[in-house]
């Protein structure tokens, strides 16, 4: 049995020890980082812009945006959506161009082999107690055969892919989010309560805590789950949804009836505790150490 030492380099086993030391130091692996607080944008913040919404709209997924960002982005993207389509279009017509002069080709050259072959036909006698050598051969070289097949090592012989097949592209601006369709009339305004009196002389987009409930006053942060009325857009707790709503269906503020789709869950932002966020991992990919 050989001695081990500090530096032993007689091993025939590459250790994972000894792997994750290497890959640390000479940079190679998959780093992986658990997201703070502070990586993770406000509740009350854009999902495009990450900056807290001047006029905040919503999806019926509960994804918060910024009026402003949003109608720039769905402008964006049928622009986008419109240029594809008319290069679609133009690729379109030359693809039918090229397979009809294609079409035309090979009935041209039909006609032609037809003719030759009418040509070639005369009147010979045959004789039926004479032998002919044969020259048929089974090799892909004989008969001319090797001017048709492919070449890998001449440039003109080599064997090209076939060109993909042209796909329309679709008209519909999908959610930057959620990926789902997305139209402007579907973006619900929402109305939060702004806090008063709290003894702060900050602006209102400088204070930590801004808004409160509608209907209860408590403050709203990151870790307290929040829901916006769809007929006012007012933002409430879901707390206050279970206690108070789902017990008569009554708008708290307007006592108009309510359904289970006029509650609209908003999405978190994160808080660093793993039970409020879904994903709160990170990671960057490099090349492999192979062993």
């Amino acid at each position: 049995m050989t001695r081990h030492a500090r530096n032993c380099t007689a091993g025939a086993v590459y250790t994972y020890h000894e792997k994750k030391k290497d890959a640390q130091a000479s940079g190679y692996g998959t780093n992986a980082q658990r997201l703070g607080k502070d990586s993770i944008k406000d509740f009350d913040s854009c999902c495009l812009s990450l900056q807290p919404c001047r006029n905040p709209v919503i999806t019926k997924d509960g994804y918060l945006f910024d009026k402003e960002v949003i109608l720039e982005y769905i402008i964006a993207k049928k622009n986008e959506n419109s240029r594809k389509l008319k290069e679609y279009e133009r690729l379109k017509r030359k693809e039918d161009e090229i397979s009809l002069d294609k079409a035309t080709a090979e009935t041209n050259q039909k006609v032609e082999r037809f003719l030759k072959g009418e040509n070639s036909i005369i009147s010979k006698p045959t004789s039926h107690f004479t032998s002919e050598p044969s020259t048929s051969s089974i090799s892909n070289m004989a008969v001319g055969r090797d001017k048709e097949l492919p070449s890998f090592w001449v440039p003109s012989k080599t064997p090209t892919a076939e060109k993909p097949k042209l796909q329309k592209p679709h008209n519909v601006v999908l959610c930057p989010i959620s990926g789902k369709p997305l139209k402007v009339k579907d973006l619900i305004e929402v109305k939060f309560t702004p806090i008063k009196d709290s003894g702060e002389k900050k602006s209102l987009i400088a204070r930590e805590c801004r808004y409160m409930c509608a209907v209860t006053h408590d403050v709203l942060s990151n870790s307290v789950p929040c829901a916006v009325l769809k007929p006012t857009g007012d933002v409430v707790t879901l707390e206050c949804v279970e206690k108070i709503i789902k017990k008569d269906w009554v708008h708290p503020l307007t006592s108009k009836k309510l359904t289970e789709k006029d509650i609209i869950v908003m999405q978190r932002g994160g808080t660093g505790y793993a039970r409020t966020n879904a994903e709160l991992e990170a990671k960057q990919e490099r090349p492999a150490l192979q062993a």
